[in-house]
C-alpha cells in the first residue's frame, strides 16, 4: 500500500471535471493551478471524449450541447444520453436509467438460502433478453407502480436503500431537465429508442463478439468480457454491445451491458465510427455464440 492515497483526480476519468471547468470559463487546463495536478494524458483523454460527445468544438470551446450537459452533475456520457432521449421521445425512461446506474451500489441481492428464488425474481425483470439498462428500468418502474413500497423490494430481492437513492437522484435530474427545457415524454415499450439514447452517450464504450466467444472493444481494441452478474451473460451472447463501465478483477468485465445494432453507431456518431468499423468480416461465430441484434 502507498503511504499516501493517490488523490482521486489523479486516478479517475476527468471528463466531468474538464466540462465543469470549461463551463466556468477556465480554458487553459494545462496551466490551471490544480491542488494535485492530474496526468496530462488523462486531461487529453477527457478533452478527446468531450469532443467526441459534441460538448467541445475543434477549438476546445464549449458548444451549446456542452453547456446543457454541464448542467447535470453526471458523467458527461450519461448527460449526453439524457439529452439524446429528448430526440428519441423517451426522456422519462432514460432519466430512470441514469438514476439507477448512478446509485453506485448493487440493486439486487441474493440470500444464500433463497438464491434460486432471487435469481428467478431478478430474471423476470430482463425477460425477453432486453439487457441490463432496460432491466434496471423495469425494476424502477415496477417499484414506482407499487407506490414505492418496501414490500415490492422484499418480494423481488431488491435493495430498498438503493432504490430510495435512485428515486432521489431521479427527482433531481427531472428538475434539471426542466431547467434545460428537456420535454418529459414516455414510451417505455420502445426499447430501441431507449437503447439508442444510451448509445448516444456510450458509443465510446462499445464491444464486439469475437470468434472465440470473448469481446473486443472497437476503438483501442482491448479484450473484455460480460460481467457474470449481467442478465446477458446467461443468454446467447449478442454480437454488439455497449456497456456502462469496465471493472477489473480476474479480467476486464463490462458492467451494465445492452445489445445494440451496429448501424446505430454510424447513425449516432458518424464522426467517430465509419461503416468500415462495423463491417462484418463474414466470420462464422462458434456454435451457440453470437446472435444478430434483435429488431
Amino acid at each position: 500500500m502507498d503511504d499516501n492515497t493517490v488523490p482521486e483526480i489523479q486516478r479517475t476519468n476527468l471528463a466531468n471535471v474538464v466540462l465543469l471547468l470549461k463551463s466556468l470559463g477556465i480554458h487553459d487546463l494545462v496551466n490551471f493551478d490544480f491542488m494535485d495536478p492530474p496526468p496530462a494524458e488523462a486531461l487529453l483523454r477527457a478533452l478527446e471524449q468531450l469532443y467526441a460527445l459534441g460538448a467541445l468544438n475543434d477549438k476546445g470551446e464549449l458548444t451549446k450541447l456542452g453547456r446543457r450537459m454541464a448542467e447535470f452533475p453526471l458523467d458527461p456520457m450519461l448527460s449526453k444520453a439524457l439529452l439524446a432521449s429528448e430526440e428519441y421521445k423517451v426522456s422519462e425512461e432514460v432519466a430512470s436509467i441514469c438514476a439507477m446506474v448512478s446509485i453506485g451500489s448493487s440493486v439486487f441481492y441474493r440470500p444464500k438460502d433463497k438464491a434460486v428464488h432471487a435469481e428467478n425474481a431478478h430474471r423476470a425483470f430482463s425477460r425477453g433478453n432486453v439487457g441490463d439498462h432496460i432491466q434496471l428500468l423495469n425494476v424502477y418502474q415496477g417499484w414506482a407502480e407499487s407506490d414505492f413500497s418496501s414490500q415490492f423490494c422484499f418480494e423481488n430481492y431488491v435493495q430498498l436503500r438503493s432504490m430510495k437513492r435512485a428515486r432521489d437522484i431521479r427527482e433531481q435530474l427531472v428538475n434539471l431537465m426542466e431547467r434545460v427545457e428537456i420535454e418529459l415524454v414516455s414510451d417505455s415499450e420502445n426499447h430501441d429508442a431507449i437503447k439508442k439514447s444510451i448509445a448516444a452517450g456510450f458509443f465510446y464504450h462499445c464491444a464486439r463478439l469475437q470468434r472465440d466467444g470473448s469481446y473486443r472493444t472497437i476503438k483501442n481494441p482491448t479484450a473484455v468480457a460480460i460481467h457474470p452478474g449481467s442478465s446477458l451473460s446467461k443468454e446467447v451472447l449478442p454480437r454488439w454491445v455497449i456497456y456502462h463501465e469496465l471493472v477489473l478483477t480476474s479480467k476486464e468485465f463490462m458492467r451494465t451491458v445492452s445489445e445494440i445494432k451496429p448501424e446505430w453507431l454510424v447513425e449516432i456518431a458518424p464522426h467517430y465510427y465509419s461503416k468500415k468499423d462495423i463491417a462484418d468480416e463474414g466470420k462464422k461465430m462458434p456454435k451457440g455464440k453470437g446472435r444478430s441484434a434483435v429488431g
